[in-house]
């Protein structure tokens, strides 16, 4: 199987390649949503799909298809939404499918929309590299790491009111701050807005009040991953954490790819994770690859310029995995539901060129970021695009998310 087997033509490195079928919401000049995979630079309407009947033997209510989020397909469980994913690649390798034709949509002709709806986010701390450039600028360096860090995954639940897709540009958020050397705080614009490269993965599973879950079943609840900018207002943030942590200065916006690649799709791109110690309790404990091979790159783009790569980084990095994350969430029985959240943390790799994000790639402020327009950045100016891409890719297959991308806008005062 491959790109050129299918019918519809796909860009030599398109991120939707006949290996990937991501799920999504769209809507075109009907203006109903509606369930679709990605297909090259088109996507395959699923609630035309449906009509057609390629899904009657796995009695599915058609109106799945036509909901506002993927809710509702991915509760049927992944035996089906398997299938839908086998079924709609079979057919865009089959030249005599009843999809020719009918439900095909140019991507530059649809409207993508919030994937799922998500009634929980909690959003983790997970990458030793990120966790230890932070303490070293903000505690001791040799001791950045608090002492609960490798003994298991640290998280925070998170506002979901303010997912948004991508696309979606933001305001600049206002806030408290401290000002150095000031006696009291003042109210304002924040100055240090910035970009946290970050991914999602979307609970596809329920769990009731009181169950747990293990390492070796935890993914059986993941549906598939987006990519997520998880912006910060660091000014506000350094001001106000303390003690209960991150608040107003997280939960004016997070940004998420349309596009949910599957679990099974990434499955090629399985590699072993950093060696955890000390030894993790045995809860906390898995066997074979649960880290995943995604490289991950962050553009800015002044207005009316040219883009700059400012980081390139990959998923394998994390220290904690998906599935530790998932376990540890459920250990004290609190339950989870179809279109929950669980995000990464911030993405950071070994070299300066890969932190994920600009407190660390300009270290605080004081290495400041030359765009390819000349001007430099610290932080994220006004009218800044952020773009967040990301893809595997393995021998002749590649599977890509898309893109994650927002302006930020001045504030409103």
């Amino acid at each position: 199987m491959t790109n050129n087997d299918c019918w519809v033509n796909i860009p030599e490195n398109s991120d939707f390649s006949i290996h990937n079928i991501p799920f999504g919401i769209f809507s075109d000049a009907s203006d109903t949503k509606r369930v679709g995979v990605a297909i090259g630079d088109h996507l395959v309407d699923l609630a035309t799909a449906a009509q057609l009947g390629l899904f009657d033997h796995l009695a599915i209510d058609k109106t799945v298809f036509t909901a506002e989020f993927l809710n509702a397909f991915i509760a049927l469980g992944k035996q089906k939404t398997t299938a839908v994913r086998e079924i709609v690649q079979q057919e865009l390798l089959n030249e005599s499918s009843v999809l020719k034709g009918n439900g095909v949509v140019a991507q530059k002709d649809a409207t993508m929309h919030l994937p799922v709806f998500i009634r929980d986010y909690t959003d983790f701390y997970s990458s030793i590299e990120h966790a230890t450039n932070v303490g070293t600028m903000f505690r001791d360096p040799e001791k950045a790491l608090m002492p609960n860090w490798k003994h298991l995954p640290v998280g925070y639940h998170g506002r979901a009111s303010s997912i948004t897709v991508s696309g979606h540009d933001v305001h600049r958020p206002m806030g408290q701050t401290m000002p150095p050397n000031a006696e009291k705080p003042v109210y304002g614009p924040s100055k240090r807005v910035d970009f946290e490269l970050e991914m999602g993965f979307i609970i596809g599973k329920n769990t009731g009040l009181g169950e747990t879950l293990t390492t070796a079943i935890a993914e059986d609840y993941i549906f598939g991953k987006v990519l997520l900018n998880d912006w910060s207002a660091r000014d506000v943030q350094k001001w106000e954490y303390v003690p209960l942590g991150p608040f107003l200065a997280k939960s004016f916006a997070s940004h998420i790819s349309p596009w949910v690649v599957t679990m099974e799709a990434l499955t090629p791109f399985n590699v072993q994770g950093p060696k955890q110690e000390p030894e993790v309790l045995p809860y906390l404990k898995y066997a074979g690859a649960k880290n995943y091979d995604i490289h991950l790159q962050v553009a800015i783009q002044p207005e009316n310029s040219k883009e700059t790569v400012v980081c390139n980084s990959n998923f394998k990095y994390m220290y904690w995995n998906m599935a530790q994350q998932l376990t540890h969430h459920t250990m004290n029985g609190c339950n989870i539901n179809v279109g929950d959240m669980m995000a990464s943390g911030t993405i950071s790799g070994k070299s300066e060129d890969s932190y994920g994000s600009m407190l660390e790639l300009a270290w605080a402020g004081s290495k400041p970021l030359k765009m390819n327009d000349g001007s430099e950045r610290t932080f994220i100016n006004d009218n800044d695009t952020v773009i967040i891409r990301g893809y595997s890719e393995k021998d002749d297959i590649r599977i890509g998310f898309g893109e994650v991308r927002a302006k930020i806008l001045p504030a409103k005062q």
